[in-house]
């Protein structure tokens, strides 16, 4: 009877050493690249000029990408985060500083950041809140360079009314929209990547085909991936920069403005008007 003194396959299999499997995601080196180099462009941001309304902007040309949102949003500092510059948009801990259109040329006068007054936390006097919310409605209605929204959200808090709003008449207005889910760091991963997951969802349901990043200007994520979706609606090509090292970004501080402010009189009508040009 033969007897067998060797292992079977079997064995030897289950004996063999483990590869490890990475389930880690595959970024293409092209599009890093294309994040950095749109990193070092967007630092060339300077301040070109604020305007009360409409009438008193830049001329209308070129390419500009508005940041919109609650005024506790954070859009101050995702502005000097993506800059790198700390105080290149006002910042401020009294939510509703921002009071007029404010605009940021990258280098040249026709790819511009523009800063638009925030909504929810407009501690003024009704007058004034009635003349902010006829510009706004100016600019978003009837600003033919303007190429699409990025709308910010706080984690903890999305899609509020008037976030809703603007998602709805922005896709109405056929303009390209970007929600950053801002302060991400004020929340563990795993609840982070929940509430991005449920926003998600909810916009798939609504039919917004809209981008989506979770974001922190306080430990910098999200830097490539927000550059990257704003200099492609900006135009960008890669021979406008010269090499860019991510660890020259300079360290970020807290959110400016304050998570503590109760909320006041949303500054936007309940709907606004549809655009009666063609």
């Amino acid at each position: 009877m033969h007897r067998s003194s060797g292992k079977s396959k079997n064995t030897k299999t289950a004996q063999a050493p483990k590869q490890k499997i990475s389930y880690e995601k595959k970024t293409d080196p092209a599009i890093t690249e294309y994040a950095v180099q749109a990193l070092n462009w967007l630092r060339k941001a300077e301040f070109l000029m604020s305007a009360p309304k409409l009438s008193l902007c830049v001329e209308d040309s070129g390419y500009e990408i508005a940041f919109a949102g609650r005024s506790n949003a954070g859009k101050s500092s995702a502005i000097n985060a993506l800059t790198n510059q700390k105080q290149l948009a006002r910042a401020s801990k009294k939510p509703g500083r921002t009071q007029m259109i404010n605009f940021f040329s990258l280098g040249n006068p026709d790819q511009r950041l523009v800063d638009l007054p925030g909504y929810g936390y407009a501690a003024v006097p009704e007058s004034m809140k009635i003349v902010w919310q006829k510009e706004l409605e100016n600019y978003l209605i009837h600003r033919e360079s303007l190429q699409g929204l990025v709308l910010l959200m706080d984690i903890r808090h999305p899609l509020q009314h008037f976030d809703v709003m603007m998602l709805e008449w922005a896709y109405s207005r056929k303009l390209f929209v970007h929600v950053l889910l801002t302060k991400s760091d004020k929340l563990n991963r795993g609840p982070a990547n929940k509430v991005l997951l449920e926003v998600k969802d909810t916009l798939r349901k609504m039919k917004l085909n809209f981008s989506i990043q979770l974001f922190s200007s306080l430990n910098k994520q999200g830097l490539e991936e927000l550059a990257s979706v704003m200099a492609g609606r900006l135009n960008f090509t890669l021979d406008q920069v010269s090499h860019f090292d991510l660890d020259t970004i300079l360290e970020a501080v807290a959110d400016d403005e304050a998570d503590t402010i109760e909320e006041l009189e949303d500054f936007l009508p309940e709907q606004l008007p549809e655009d009666k040009t063609e």
